[in-house]
């Protein structure tokens, strides 16, 4: 994963409406790849419990490159889960390379990976370039690429809804701050992370509307020592509420050292801050790889741009912290339930960011390619996104 300029966005979104029929949510490049920003289907998930055909291909080879390693208790970790959850599933052993860093280097991975396998899986935004390069080479080959935004014949693109469990998470750190200061560490300023951020401040302030929630960048994924440090720089600001958009937990935890609420990301961060921990959004990868590989062998798989509802169970909310009260549980809950069953729209018109420009229509929600161009935080949010 890592940081890109807003006008590759805003082009992709010329094409939005030719590209893709399906849905996902994050990134991929080359000429040969047809861009498509995720889309709105969330058949994946719902479609991993149908049967395979009878007249089914072998169990294929399947291999999964991670920008970390499993034990950042975060990101990679779930995708790791899922990789698990597949093979039980199938009883096959996939092939793994971790700490693959983006750039050139992934491609050579790629490559090498895309000769002895079939389905190809790579977990992080910066390999973008790298897998749509290997797959033009490869076209009897399937490739996955989470959070990507360009597909080709053979190159889908994957993610799940993140920002409706966001929002959850704000209206948790909503109702337990004191201050009402929150600070919040990001990662790149993509639209990925910048619309988490805006759910997150809109779920706040849904429950206490005099909210502000500072942002500051590390320009990372996973890299304790510099994310302790934003961490910090905030708590020293006297924010009651830390939040994070990365792999590792160490911002919760440098807040659990001042008595502070920490809210943490991707999986359950409980662990390492149990007194202060309040909870943070979730993924279940499992599902959509078990899906995959059921539609290989039965020779139905076709590139998508999958962007899963929460519905689906491919992003949910971690189990709350053991000091958040029963009250605030059940407030939470109950927009969760709202969410799953379509009756709430986290990004409906009209939403006023920062410059007091407002965005939407009066009760209606924001499309798709709105949310995934969004280049800018919502009143109420202290920080600048970096063009």
């Amino acid at each position: 994963m890592v940081k890109k300029g807003w006008v590759v966005v805003l082009a992709l979104l010329m094409v939005f409406t030719v590209a893709c029929s399906n849905n996902n949510n994050e990134n991929t490049s080359s000429p040969s790849a047809s861009a498509s920003a995720p889309a709105s289907t969330e058949s994946a998930a719902g479609s991993a419990s149908a049967s395979p055909s009878a007249s089914e291909k072998p169990l294929p080879k399947v291999a999964f490159v991670y920008i970390g390693v499993p034990g950042d208790g975060g990101w990679t970790y779930q995708h790791d889960q899922g990789r698990l959850e597949m093979e039980k599933e199938f009883g096959i052993k996939s092939t793994v390379v971790e700490n693959v860093p983006e750039g050139p280097d992934a491609e050579r991975v790629f490559e090498d990976l895309a000769k002895d396998n079939d389905i190809i899986i790579g977990t992080s935004f910066g390999y973008m370039d790298s897998m749509v390069a290997v797959a033009a080479k490869h076209p009897d080959k399937i490739f996955l690429h989470n959070t990507g935004y360009k597909t080709a014949e053979n190159l889908s693109t994957y993610m799940g809804r993140e920002y409706q469990s966001n929002y959850l998470v704000g209206m948790t750190a909503g109702k337990m701050t004191k201050n009402k200061k929150i600070g919040y560490v990001g990662a790149f300023p993509i639209p990925e992370v910048v619309y988490s951020i805006n759910a997150f401040t809109l779920g706040a302030q849904s429950v206490n509307p005099d909210i502000e929630v500072s942002v500051v960048w590390s320009n990372t994924w996973f890299d304790p020592t510099v994310e302790r440090q934003a961490a910090v720089s905030l708590l020293d600001k006297g924010v009651d509420v830390i939040a994070a958009y990365q792999d590792s937990p160490a911002s919760i935890q440098a807040g659990a050292e001042k008595g502070v609420w920490g809210v943490g990301n991707d999986s359950d961060m409980g662990k390492y801050a149990p007194d202060t921990y309040l909870t943070n959004n979730v993924w279940d990868w499992g599902p959509y790889y078990i899906d995959t590989v059921k539609k290989y062998m039965d020779g139905t798989w076709k590139s998508e741009a999958y962007w899963g509802h929460m519905s689906t169970g491919i992003v949910d909310l971690a189990p709350f912290g053991k000091n958040v009260p029963q009250d605030v549980r059940d407030l939470v809950e109950a927009k969760k339930k709202e969410i799953i069953d379509g009756t709430f729209e986290v990004f409906t018109g009209p939403i006023t960011d920062q410059s007091g420009k407002v965005h939407g229509e009066a009760g209606k929600p924001l499309s798709d390619e709105e949310v995934l161009s969004t280049n800018w935080f919502v009143k109420g949010v202290s920080g600048t996104i970096p063009q």
